[in-house]
């Protein structure tokens, strides 16, 4: 894995202590290395908000990112200004929101589920039924232990680990 600044190993370890959930730190992290790249690698304390609002408009006019991708990159720099340089960002930022429409999600028909699941190695059959059945996430399902399951009422107790990311 390349090296990252210690600018950023400070801005993983911030959010590992806070409890956030390694896909959101990889996620932050990924919005938040763009945004100094985009900036010629200039630290964020030395940007203002006229910068977040230049690099949320490229990404809206440039890139075409969707909505919540461009929502998702203002969270990370959100973060990024309250928490880590303790500069809150204002409400009125003055960014081109992003125009892209919302993807409907793909639905797959009974018998696209069953022909995908017959074709799943055996050994993670079980798990792939559980996670289409139940609506699991994948670490749920795969932290899920034989005590949490109730036989009798055909139903599983899934536990709450964060609610944080």
């Amino acid at each position: 894995m390349p090296t990252q600044s210690p600018f950023l190993d400070f801005v993983t370890e911030e959010m590992y202590k806070r409890r956030y959930a390694k896909r959101t730190v990889e996620t932050y992290l990924h919005w938040i290395r763009f945004y100094i790249l985009f900036h010629k690698k200039r630290h964020p304390k030395d940007l203002a908000e006229q910068h977040v609002d230049q690099f949320l408009t490229y990404l809206a006019v440039n890139r075409h990112v969707a909505v919540q991708t461009q929502a998702l990159a203002l969270n990370a720099l959100s973060f990024l200004y309250k928490e880590i340089l303790q500069r809150p960002l204002s409400l009125n930022l003055n960014f081109n929101q992003s125009s892209k429409p919302r993807k409907l999600p793909v639905v797959l028909t009974k018998d696209e589920i069953k022909r995908l699941l017959r074709e799943i190695d055996p050994g993670y059959l079980l798990l792939a039924q559980l996670l289409y059945g139940s609506g699991l996430r994948l670490m749920e399902a795969v932290r899920l232990r034989v005590a949490a399951i109730d036989f009798d009422y055909l139903s599983i107790m899934v536990k709450v680990v964060s609610t944080v990311g």
